[in-house]
């Protein structure tokens, strides 16, 4: 075979081979795993009056977390963290692995598995740190983020984040709002709460969570007359009613009232868009 053709080729293999890899990693081609329970985590116990202490974390929000961003996106300054923080976020971490879940009420248990996603988020963002975005993490070759890493071990049970928010917050608190507390360090994320989650205040948080982001151009917007929202309405549109109707008519709920009118009017395609960015200063 002539040399030239063969260089052909290999660049028109190498192109394919790009090609494909775009469509399975690239933001628009992330796909939302099914909520499939995880019955190890399923028992609970309301007679247990019991909190677990999320003081440690608190601690670190307070100094790292900036939730008067001019930008209206809190930001964690993960540059800034200090090592004897570090050791904190590690001890938290510790504790909350220490402890069986599954002895709390409900309420506890839902406040302890958003507070531990969140700080295992953080912790990965900072053992990679500098890093421009989470998706560049993943143990996995073709990894689009970390989501599939095992990252936790509680009670002999190895646990990635896609196990803690699909296999037990989803599954198992069919809340919607749970994709307003759950944080990804990315731009385009809802908030991470400047406080953390209790049995006390969760549901005043997960309310506020939803009020910040669709009332925030990244959660909900208008751009030339068209609706855009944020891929986490279109990857977990089954959340929201499963179709545009539904998603408007829970939109609504929490929109301002100028923002709650044009939804109300509008008859169109909805378009969705995600910055994954780092939620730095």
């Amino acid at each position: 075979m002539h040399v030239k053709h063969v260089s052909q080729v290999k660049r028109r293999a190498s192109l394919m081979f790009s090609l494909i890899l775009f469509f399975f990693i690239s933001p628009l081609a992330v796909a939302a795993p099914d909520k499939t329970p995880l019955e190890f985590w399923a028992p609970f116990d309301e007679n247990n009056t019991a909190a677990v202490d999320h003081s440690l974390w608190q601690t670190l929000l307070a100094e790292y977390l900036d939730d008067k961003h001019p930008s209206s996106i809190n930001r964690f300054n993960y540059a800034g963290v200090k090592p004897e923080d570090r050791k904190l976020l590690t001890r938290y971490l510790q504790q909350m692995q220490q402890l069986d879940p599954r002895i709390y009420s409900r309420a506890e248990q839902k406040a302890y598995w958003i507070n531990l996603y969140n700080a295992l988020t953080v912790e990965l963002i900072l053992k990679n740190y500098p890093v421009k975005s989470i998706t560049k993490l993943g143990e996995g070759f073709f990894s689009f983020g970390p989501w599939d890493d095992k990252v936790a071990n509680i009670k002999d049970q190895k646990l990635s984040l896609n196990n803690i928010e699909h296999g037990i917050l989803r599954a198992y608190f069919n809340d919607n709002r749970i994709h307003y507390a759950v944080n990804c360090a990315s731009i385009s994320c809802p908030n991470l709460s400047a406080n953390a989650y209790t049995s006390e205040n969760t549901n005043q948080l997960l309310d506020q969570g939803a009020r910040q982001y669709i009332n925030h151009p990244r959660g909900v917007n208008f751009e030339e007359g068209i609706l855009k929202v944020s891929s986490i309405y279109h990857w977990y549109k089954g959340d929201f009613g499963g179709n545009d109707k539904s998603l408007i008519a829970e939109l609504i709920k929490y929109a301002k009232p100028a923002l709650a009118n044009k939804l109300r009017n509008y008859i169109g395609d909805i378009d969705h868009d995600y910055d994954w960015a780092l939620n730095q200063p």
